[in-house]
């Protein structure tokens, strides 16, 4: 894929650049052309075979030094963290030297350069103004082929493509690659801020995030504990600012960290923190006491007062009592008849229930998944029933239905109607997904796993925590790694259940309505070291 799109890039680059340099290739070959001929005329006129022999010798030079070749970067995306330096790759194949060729590394605009070298030394008066003083091309491998470009202090603004381009006389290649930029705040900052709801309540705050980062608090024993609130900004550095609480009980989770995550460098931060029992609010034991007692005393006195002057009613009271008792005897058969009959009514509604789930039952699927779709690292197998991810990029269509980023995969067809199930084993130790998502999910770029993208799935990570893919997400209680998952799709209510097919356990349900209309299709995200399967 990567050679298809380098060679498309070299005819749109040939189109729409060649009146830019062309007219210096011409200049360069027009110089030699004379040089060679003045050359060849003095040689002629005095030594007329030496003089042939030379210029044979110079023509098969120019033509060797003049020797096709291809520009290879990456495959991958290069990932940079902000503030430090990081190095874009690239080469030729074959190995040959490019000290004396032109090496110019741009975004999608040939003629602002990122870094030019020409004439054997950088050109620094051609380069963009915001990477002036932070470009290195480093020479030392330029013998051997290798021109790559160290770029230095980097900045949110370096994000994106990036272009190499590499001419020698009149042949020219180029490759493209893509720079992620990744940002590890600061450390979380973790204050206490007074009593709240029984507890007390603590304040989690850091910045310099990017992209936008996870979030947990957690106990002693690494048990996740839910937030009170999360808030999550932009500063004016385009780097994300977190702000999340929690409420502190005592005996409970007095031990606690704030963990927050970058999920594409996979790196976190944390901060834990220890509240000690004087800081929790106590009572007055003698307070408590002394309240009680007091209570108790003019509880007695009101008694002893009402006593005394229900005394002279007892009797009036004792004929009234007996006509409102034989009135709500009456009335308790009453109840009863009606009691009786909306049991009847239940019953009768429980049945037509039933009767409708018999009329209407969940349909086993047969999925397979569509190949069209699969991330280039995907492998799959037994007809299209089982997926792992492989260790190198294979040589596949970049059409507009195959994901180039998140190493997923969909099923063929989908659904638009009815109630589905169908089964997903999973083997091996890795990370890995399982949902459903819209027919019409966004396959290029980076995409974010949540139902605004439009996937609704469960997700079992490298460090052994289970994820419900929510907006954010939702931790799940789960000690070890589901085995056979079953996947109940409800079109007609917009529903996902996901339920532990061995012992029948809920693992999480995306409630009525949170899957829109349209088409939905089975939803499977593969990590290294883990296999999926379609059960039949």
């Amino acid at each position: 894929m990567d050679e298809d799109f380098r060679n498309l890039g070299t005819s749109e680059r040939a189109q729409n650049c060649s009146k830019a340099y062309f007219q210096d290739v011409s200049d360069q070959v027009t110089m030699k052309k004379m040089k060679v001929l003045s050359f060849c005329h003095s040689s002629r006129s005095s030594f007329p075979l030496p003089g042939f022999i030379v210029f044979f010798l110079t023509c098969y030079v120019h033509k060797m030094e003049s020797a096709t070749f291809t520009v290879i970067g990456p495959r991958d995306p290069v990932t940079a963290i902000l503030g430090q330096e990081t190095v874009l790759p690239c080469h030729l194949s074959p190995r040959m030297s490019a000290a004396n060729m032109e090496v110019r590394w741009f975004h999608s605009e040939f003629s602002t350069a990122v870094h030019l070298y020409r004439d054997g030394k950088d050109q620094y008066e051609r380069q963009m103004p915001e990477y002036q003083g932070r470009t290195e091309l480093l020479k030392a491998g330029l013998t051997d082929g290798n021109v790559h470009l160290r770029l230095l202090n980097i900045r949110r603004s370096d994000e994106g493509q990036y272009h190499c381009f590499v001419q020698d006389d009149t042949f020219y290649e180029e490759a493209v690659l893509e720079l992620w930029i990744a940002g590890l705040g600061s450390a979380p900052l973790l204050s206490v801020e007074g009593h709240q709801d029984g507890g007390i309540r603590v304040v989690c705050r850091s910045a310099g995030w990017y992209p936008e980062p996870e979030v947990l608090w957690r106990n002693l024993n690494g048990r996740h504990l839910p937030s009170l609130s999360v808030t999550k900004s932009q500063g004016d550095n385009s780097l994300f600012e977190t702000e999340t609480a929690v409420i502190v009980t005592e005996h409970l989770n007095q031990n606690l960290s704030s963990c927050i995550r970058n999920t594409v460098l996979n790196q976190e931060k944390e901060s834990a923190v220890y509240i000690a029992d004087p800081f929790f609010p106590k009572v007055n034991p003698w307070m408590v006491g002394l309240s009680v007692i007091l209570v108790v005393l003019l509880c007695c006195i009101g008694l002893t007062g009402y006593l005394f002057k229900m005394k002279g009613k007892l009797t009036e009271e004792v004929g009234k009592r007996d006509i409102e008792i034989g009135k709500r005897d009456i009335e308790i058969d009453k109840r009863d008849k009606e009691i009786s009959k909306r049991d009847r009514e239940i019953e009768k509604r429980d049945n037509e229930i039933r009767w409708r789930r018999s009329v209407a039952p969940i349909e086993e699927a047969n999925v397979t998944l569509d190949p069209d779709t699969a991330h280039p690292h995907l492998i799959l197998t037994e007809a299209g029933k089982s997926v792992t991810r492989g260790d190198t990029w294979q040589d596949l269509p970049d059409t507009p239905e195959r994901f180039d980023s998140r190493v997923c995969v969909l099923g063929c067809g989908g659904f638009t109607a009815g109630r589905h199930c169908w089964e997903v084993e999973v083997e091996g130790a890795g990370g890995w997904a399982v949902g459903v998502a819209r027919e019409s999910v966004r396959r290029k770029g980076r995409i974010r796993c949540s139902p605004e993208e439009g996937i609704w799935a469960v997700e079992w990570d490298w460090w052994g925590q289970f994820w419900a893919l929510t907006s954010p997400v939702t931790p799940l209680t789960r000690s070890r790694a589901p085995s056979r998952i079953r996947v109940c799709l409800d079109c007609d209510r917009g529903q996902v259940t996901f339920i532990e097919a061995g012992d029948e356990a809920p693992i999480f349900t995306f409630p009525p309505g949170s899957v829109p209309g349209g088409r939905i299709r089975p939803w499977l995200w593969v990590r290294g070291g883990s296999r999926l399967r379609l059960c039949p």
